[in-house]
């Protein structure tokens, strides 16, 4: 059995989630629930679950205050939330799990899955320590993250050292600097959202670069971007007047 705990400031939703739990994922009992954030970290400590339910708006304090206030994360967390769009992106950026309201099963099961097998494997909860990093630096883009869960490993790795991405059905190919490569199992669009900050152009479908690491852009023959180490990047047609306007400063 998961001892897990729900901290929500409305009843109905946690009777909502403990109804879903309970008919869906069975393996996971609700061991308390806490309807304040000062109270849900009291729960924690106390009972030290292997898995939190957050809702991360709250009055008062939010989910992100609270669970900054704790010395330790040996939990795993599912966030439900329709949070502002930088907590959306901070919590994709660090791939910690989350739900959107209103809940779907098939969502919330899958989340639930992996949250198990990840306390199964008695993994460190990184990708958490990453994303309240990142809302206590949101304005620091230096020292932030990304998260790529690669198999059984999730790398953390600064935005500055991805040279390009390039899709392949819905798997992502990252490669870095240092000739490293990672794969991980999401769509290459999930990313361009996500690296829009960081100097990164979707130049093609298929393909995600990182400005720094341009050299120059060959417009013969369609067209294709030259990377610092030699490599060639097509550019779509579709995406030749947004390239323009973007590396106007490399004619």
């Amino acid at each position: 059995m998961i001892e897990a705990v729900i901290i929500d400031d409305e009843r109905n939703n946690i009777d909502n989630l403990e109804g879903l739990l309970h008919q869906y994922c069975p393996q996971v009992h609700i061991a308390g629930i806490a309807m304040h954030a000062d109270d849900g970290a009291a729960l924690i400590r106390s009972l030290k679950p292997d898995l939190v339910f957050l809702d991360i708006q709250m009055p008062g304090k939010n989910g992100f205050e609270m669970l900054q206030e704790l010395s330790t994360h040996s939990f795993e967390i599912i966030l439900i939330t329709a949070f502002d769009q930088y907590g959306i992106q901070a919590i994709k950026f660090s791939a910690v799990d989350y739900l959107l309201k209103p809940l779907n099963i098939d969502e919330l099961k899958a989340a639930v899955q992996k949250a198990a097998q990840r306390i199964s494997e008695k993994m460190q909860n990184r990708e958490l320590e990453n994303l309240l990093q990142l809302i206590r630096n949101r304005e620091e883009r230096t020292t932030h993250k990304l998260a790529l869960p690669a198999g059984k490993e999730t790398r953390f790795v600064h935005p500055k050292e991805i040279i390009r991405c390039e899709s392949s059905n819905v798997y992502t190919s990252f490669y870095l600097s240092g000739n490293e490569k990672i794969m991980v199992s999401k769509p290459i669009y999930e990313y361009e959202e996500l690296l829009a900050d960081f100097g990164f152009l979707r130049c093609h479908q298929s393909h995600l670069v990182n400005k720094a690491y341009i050299k120059s852009w060959i417009k013969d023959e369609g067209g294709y971007l030259v990377l610092e180490n030699g490599e060639q990047i097509p550019v779509s047609r579709s995406k030749k007047e947004a390239i323009t306007r973007m590396l106007i400063h490399l004619k």
